[in-house]
């Protein structure tokens, strides 16, 4: 039995989580996750609680009875607390501001990089060399994140670039230490 996936999943209260068939909504304080899961597994809410089942032993089924029970993990926390990931910009004249919903940043082009938001998500800028992206749903937040750090990843010489908030780049020696 998979560790994870026999473990029910608490429904805080605010929070609706409605099966139909396969398809599962959850509805909360900050927005609403709909999203279909596999055929294999079944699915049952019971008082405050959600539960991940699988009908045998099978290599998909066991597989998939983690990850599923994580996922929808993932839709309560994000419709309930909502996700956020922060970004700092390390190097000089590397700085970012909002403008209107869009992000923009300057990180030592000829121009002004832009990055618009997908839907659900959103930027905030606290300070010049900070950002924070805040959404409800994980995959997206990170994804968005990992967009944005792709303009310029830290470079491992002078440590410079778009890095997570705590990441730890190593460090290069240069060419003149032998």
């Amino acid at each position: 039995m998979s560790r994870i996936g026999k473990q029910p999943i608490p429904v805080p209260a605010g929070v609706e989580v409605k099966i139909d068939g396969y398809i599962l909504t959850v509805k909360g304080p900050k927005g609403e996750l709909t999203q279909e899961f596999s055929h294999i597994l079944s699915y049952r809410v019971e008082g405050a609680e959600v539960i991940v089942s699988r009908p045998d032993d099978s290599r998909e089924a066991k597989s998939l009875h983690g990850l599923t029970r994580t996922l929808i993990h993932n839709m309560v926390i994000g419709v309930s607390e909502g996700y956020s990931k922060n970004l700092e910009l390390v190097g000089v004249g590397y700085r970012a501001t909002l403008k209107g919903t869009n992000l923009e940043l300057a990180l030592g082009y000829s121009h002004p990089v832009i990055v618009e938001p997908i839907d659900g998500i959103t930027f905030e800028v606290p300070t010049v060399t900070q950002i924070v992206i805040r959404g409800i749903n994980k995959q997206k937040v990170g994804q968005v994140a990992a967009d944005v750090r792709k303009w310029r990843a830290p470079e491992p010489y002078k440590g410079k670039g778009i890095r997570y908030q705590g990441e730890h780049v190593r460090r290069k020696l240069g060419k003149s230490s032998k």
